[in-house]
C-alpha cells in the first residue's frame, strides 16, 4: 500500500501528537522495527511462536447450520481457538519479540476486555519480562477471570479509578508510565492506534488472519468472499482480516461498531457519529462533545468501549474501502446466544457484534459468501450473559 507514508500519515488520520519526552523512544521504536521486519532471525522467532505455541493457522470453518438458517455461505476465522483465547497474541507474540530486539526490559500495556492484558502477560512471561497492565475500574469489575489469568502469569494489573474508568483511560495512563519510564520499558499498545508507528506494527502482526483467510477460502471455494466481516473497537482484528485483501476491489469490507444501547443514545459508534479529532498520538475519528472534549462511550462488550478508532479505519471509510455499520447491545446478544446454540460456538461479545450483522445482510445480499473474523471466545464475558438475563 501507498499509506501510510513516511510521517505516518494514512490520507488525513494518523501521524504523530506526542509530547516532546516521546519522539526519540518513537523514533528508537521505528528505527527497530523497519529493520526487525526485513531479519530473516525475527521472521523465523515469530513464526515459530505463532506456531507451535499460538496455534497458527487458525481454521477456516464452514458454519453450515448458521448458512442454512441466515440463507448465507458463512465461515468463521477461528481466532477464539489460539491460545489465550483471542487474535491479542498475534500482536503481543511480535511485539515482545521486538521488545527483547531492543533489549527493553519491562512491558507496560493496556487493556478494555481484559484479552490483550492476558495476551501481553502471557508474552512477557513467555521471554522473562516484568509485566504491568493498566485497566479501567469499570473493567476490573466486569473481567474479573481475565484479571486472575494476568495476575496468574505473574503481571501487575494496576487499576484506573479516572476518567470513564475504561480503556480510553486505560491508555493515559499507560503512556504516562511509559513517559516516565521510557528507557527502559516498552509499550505493548493493543490495537491499531496510537501514533506512528504503532497502527502500522498492530496491523502488520494481526495481517498474518488475512493472509490465511485468503489462501483458505480459495481452497475451499476456488474464489475470494463476496464479503468480509469483523467487529472494530480500535480495530486491529479487522484491519488484520481487511488489510490483506485491500486490493482485491471485488471483496467487500463491513466493519461492526458498538452502538451500546442503541444508535439514538449520543456516545456510540465511532465511525458513523465521530468526528476528526486527536486521541491517544493519532489523527482519526473520535467521539466528542461540540467543544472537542472526548466523550464517553458504551458497549457491553468492553473491547468495544473506546471512543476512538484507528487512523487506518478512519481512512478506509474516507475513500469509500469499507463500510461501517452498528449494532446494539441487545442485538449482539441475540448473536452470543445464536452462535452458542446453532454451532456450539461460544464467541465474545466483540464478535457477537460482527454475528450480529449477518441477519441485515443476509436481506440485502443472500446466499452471498461471507467470512466473519471469530476474534475470540466468550469464556470472558459469561458473567455479564448471565446477568443480563436475569
Amino acid at each position: 500500500m501507498k499509506v501510510p507514508d513516511r510521517k505516518g500519515y494514512f490520507g488525513e488520520f494518523g501521524g504523530k501528537f506526542i509530547p516532546e519526552t516521546l519522539s526519540n523512544a518513537l523514533l528508537e521504536l521505528q528505527e527497530a522495527y523497519s529493520k526487525a521486519k526485513k531479519s530473516r532471525e525475527f521472521r523465523k522467532t515469530l513464526s515459530y511462536y505463532l506456531g507451535d505455541y499460538a496455534g497458527r493457522p487458525t481454521p477456516l470453518y464452514f458454519a453450515r447450520k448458521l448458512s442454512n438458517k441466515l440463507k448465507l455461505k458463512i465461515y468463521l476465522k477461528r481466532e477464539d481457538l489460539l491460545h489465550t483465547g483471542a487474535h491479542k497474541i498475534n500482536n503481543t507474540l511480535g511485539q515482545v519479540i521486538l521488545a527483547r530486539y531492543m533489549g527493553k526490559k519491562r512491558i507496560i500495556a493496556e487493556t478494555g476486555a481484559g484479552q490483550h492484558g492476558v495476551a501481553a502477560a502471557t508474552a512477557a512471561a513467555l521471554f522473562g519480562f516484568k509485566c504491568e497492565v493498566y485497566m479501567g475500574d469499570v473493567d476490573l469489575a466486569r473481567q474479573k477471570m481475565n484479571v486472575f489469568r494476568m495476575r496468574t502469569l505473574g503481571a501487575k494489573v494496576i487499576p484506573v479509578a479516572s476518567g470513564s474508568r475504561t480503556l480510553k483511560d486505560a491508555c493515559n495512563e499507560a503512556i504516562r508510565d511509559w513517559v516516565t519510564n521510557v528507557k527502559n520499558s516498552y509499550y505493548l499498545l493493543g490495537s491499531v492506534v496510537g501514533p506512528h508507528p504503532y497502527p502500522v506494527i498492530v496491523r502488520d502482526f494481526q495481517s498474518v488472519i488475512g493472509r490465511e483467510t485468503k489462501v483458505q477460502i480459495i481452497r475451499k471455494e476456488g474464489r475470494l468472499p463476496d464479503y468480509l466481516i469483523a467487529c472494530v473497537g480500535g480495530g486491529s482484528n479487522s484491519i488484520g482480516m481487511f488489510h490483506p485483501f485491500f486490493y482485491d476491489k471485488d471483496v467487500k469490507f463491513i466493519g461492526i461498531e458498538a452502538a451500546g444501547l442503541g444508535l439514538n443514545k449520543k456516545h456510540a459508534a465511532t465511525l458513523l457519529k465521530g468526528k476528526k479529532g486527536v486521541l491517544h498520538g493519532s489523527k482519526s475519528l473520535i467521539l466528542q462533545d461540540s467543544f472537542g472534549q472526548i466523550s464517553l462511550a458504551h458497549s457491553i462488550a468492553a473491547g468495544l468501549d473506546y471512543p476512538g478508532v484507528g487512523p487506518e479505519h478512519a481512512y478506509y471509510k474516507s475513500i469509500g474501502r469499507a463500510e461501517y455499520a452498528a449494532v446494539s447491545d441487545k442485538e449482539a446478544m441475540s448473536a452470543f446466544m445464536s452462535l452458542s446454540r446453532v454451532e456450539g460456538i461460544i464467541p465474545a461479545l466483540e464478535s457477537s457484534h460482527a454475528l450480529a450483522y449477518l441477519g441485515k445482510l443476509a436481506r440485502k445480499s443472500p446466499n452471498a459468501l461471507v467470512v466473519v473474523c471469530l476474534s475470540g471466545r466468550g469464556d470472558k464475558d459469561l458473567e455479564i450473559v448471565r446477568r443480563w438475563a436475569e
